[in-house]
């Protein structure tokens, strides 16, 4: 039986930033089917939450928010399936004749997702490009009082009882910066682990946010060393999963942006 879950939306003001987080019901079956034939799947996950959202939005409408829908359309359906023996047998349980006639066969089952978020805004947008420089972790120890902090579940999949496949996001605002955790996590039991994590830090004196996404990977062959009570705790079982990509992006505000909108942000 799903669980019930509580229906919320907090606001928070960051200077001249909207910062949402919303956590409602678990999408309809109806909804979940239509979606399932928009992205070509015979199903979502089982616990999808559609109208879930972190959004980070300017006074002048830019910025990035975070759901599930957009992270489910970069799951790549021909790359990087994971070929084990219960796949089959979990696809033919979880599909319906009438919604696969259309549908890309073989999918990825276990919904790995490079998402990185989805930006905003028509006529002015966040401008993305490669950069050197990375988050200053330092800075994020520091001792700074927590203003508003926010965990969103996306998405969740028991993949039939063989693991997890899960995506959530969270964010904790500080007097001076404020940082987003978007986390992809998927364990196949007795096969591998797999962690896609999405850093955006932002420092309220800066005309850009940094954005760092880091994908890591192992077999549960390899992980013979590690005690198997952390394989369910991403936090832990993070340090032993070798890092297989690391992209550093900027994510510069508008060029015709006013600069005072920049300021540091009052408390609220």
């Amino acid at each position: 039986m799903m669980p019930v879950f509580k229906s919320s939306r907090r606001d928070f003001t960051f200077g001249p930033w909207k910062l949402t987080a919303a956590r409602t019901h678990i999408m309809k079956s109806a909804e979940a089917e239509r979606l399932a034939e928009e992205l070509h799947m015979p199903c979502v996950p089982e616990m999808m939450f559609g109208d879930n959202v972190l959004r980070i939005q300017h006074e002048s409408h830019f910025g990035i928010e975070f759901n599930a829908a957009d992270a489910l359309r970069c799951v790549n359906n021909s790359q990087g399936m994971v070929k084990v023996a219960c796949a089959e047998e979990w696809q033919e349980s979880r599909s319906e004749p009438e919604h696969t006639k259309d549908v890309v066969k073989p999918y990825d089952w276990t919904y790995t997702t490079d998402y990185k978020g989805t930006l905003l805004g028509d006529i002015l947008k966040l401008n993305v490009s490669a950069t050197t420089e990375h988050i200053d972790t330092e800075k994020l120890k520091a001792r700074e009082q927590i203003m508003f902090f926010e965990e969103v579940l996306l998405f969740e999949d028991e993949l039939h009882d063989h693991g997890v496949s899960s995506l959530s996001v969270k964010i904790r605002v500080m007097p001076s910066s404020f940082f987003v955790l978007l986390r992809f996590f998927l364990r196949v039991d007795g096969v591998l682990i797999r962690m896609n994590d999405t850093r955006l830090y932002h420092e309220a004196d800066k005309c850009y946010m940094l954005r760092e996404y880091t994908s890591r990977e192992s077999k549960v062959s390899g992980l013979m060393h590690v005690s198997q009570a952390l394989f369910t705790d991403p936090n832990e079982i993070a340090q032993y999963l070798p890092v297989k990509e690391t992209v550093c992006e900027k994510l510069e505000f508008p060029e015709n942006l006013n600069t005072e909108s920049a300021a540091p942000p009052e408390h609220t």
